[in-house]
């Protein structure tokens, strides 16, 4: 797997049980209550705002001037909401800021967020601290509870929402949480709203979606397939597809896992997307596969291939508010190819 699918988003999810040293000096905090709901509250006007998460609550009392992203996709929701981090964290596409093509115009002529690096052993603490910040956001992340202590020091720490697994936040509940920590409920609701109108567009668009059933997947050491808890399904179901049944008890409480040859079935969907290092190489390799070029969806080529290293490729993997509407326009069409019932329908790649 390259960066978006092997190194960093595995790393860390594994650096989660790993502690964060650090020697700094307290220059903010996050606020623990004795509430934790899982949700975000606010209490008189936009601020101070309450948010709960997988290690209590974390009040930000005032807006925000020096914002952080931790989490590896959380920039985009804070460009979205018209503020722009002092510090972002690389995981994908070594874009300049950690800023994606599709974030471009929200950054502007702004200056470029300093990045920072998260090699698996956990955030730059000292880097962090350098920045000064005043708020921390690892909404989509997968921090240590020492991690969490540590960065707090330096200021409130919006750690990763305990409802969902390391790295599984929904974008809409990402953006939401952003939101409120910015000071900005009503926009970040709109703002999630506006996307939800170009998936619901979609699928009026493309009835043949509804019912049908669909997989990520990536040929890493054998087969790799994402499971419900990860953004990148929820695309294909926020489309209107349906994951294969026993996909969840297969690989487990995680994002995704490495299937074994007995259980090939699983790819045998309406339409399978294939996130590759080399579309063309790939899709030869795996008609090589007797296991996978026997199946229907193989046979009928209803399989969509994604150049992970690409834009595009960075896009589908990112899933935020941010960089989804550029991921719909370039899928939704291969999909539409995929699952046509003509098996003469070549999926094409998109232009750009």
């Amino acid at each position: 797997m390259r960066g978006s699918l092997r190194g960093t988003r595995l790393a860390a999810v594994l650096a989660s049980v790993l502690l964060l040293f650090g020697t700094a000096t307290a220059c903010g905090s996050g606020e623990d209550s004795g509430t934790d709901d899982g949700k975000p509250a606010a209490s008189g006007g936009a601020f101070p705002v309450t948010i709960a998460h997988k290690y209590g609550t974390t009040t930000v009392k005032s807006e925000p001037k020096r914002i952080v992203t931790v989490g590896l996709t959380d920039q985009d929701a804070v460009l979205a909401l018209g503020k722009v981090p002092v510090g972002t964290t690389e995981w994908n596409g070594g874009y300049k800021g950690a800023i994606g093509p599709w974030a471009r115009d929200e950054l502007g002529d702004a200056e470029t967020p300093t990045v920072l690096k998260d090699t698996g052993t956990g955030p730059q603490t000292e880097k962090i601290a350098a920045l000064r910040p005043d708020l921390i956001l690892a909404v989509y992340g997968g921090l240590a509870k020492e991690q969490y202590e540590t960065l707090s020091k330096f200021a409130p720490v919006v750690a990763q929402p305990k409802e969902y697994n390391d790295f599984g936040v929904p974008w809409q509940r990402q953006t939401e949480i952003i939101g409120t920590a910015l000071g900005q409920q009503t926009k970040a609701k709109e703002l999630v709203k506006g996307v939800q109108a170009d998936f619901k567009a979609a699928t009026a668009e493309h009835p043949a979606f509804a019912g049908a059933d669909a997989v990520m997947a990536t040929p890493y050491d054998g087969i790799f397939v994402f499971g419900s808890q990860d953004p990148r399904s929820r695309v294909l179901t926020d489309l209107g597809f349906t994951l294969p049944a026993d996909l969840d008890k297969v690989i487990g409480d995680e994002f995704g896992a490495n299937i074994s040859k007995e259980r090939t079935d699983l790819l045998d969907t309406d339409a399978i997307v294939w996130i590759v290092a080399d579309p063309a190489e790939d899709e030869a390799k795996l008609g090589k596969n007797p296991l996978y070029a026997d199946l229907k969806v193989a046979q009928q080529d209803r399989e969509v291939y994604v150049k992970e290293s690409s834009d595009y490729g960075n896009a589908i993997s990112f899933v935020t508010v941010l960089s989804l509407p550029y991921t719909l326009d370039r899928l939704v069409p291969q999909l539409a190819a995929a699952v046509d019932g003509k098996p003469a329908t070549k999926v094409t790649q998109p232009a750009s």
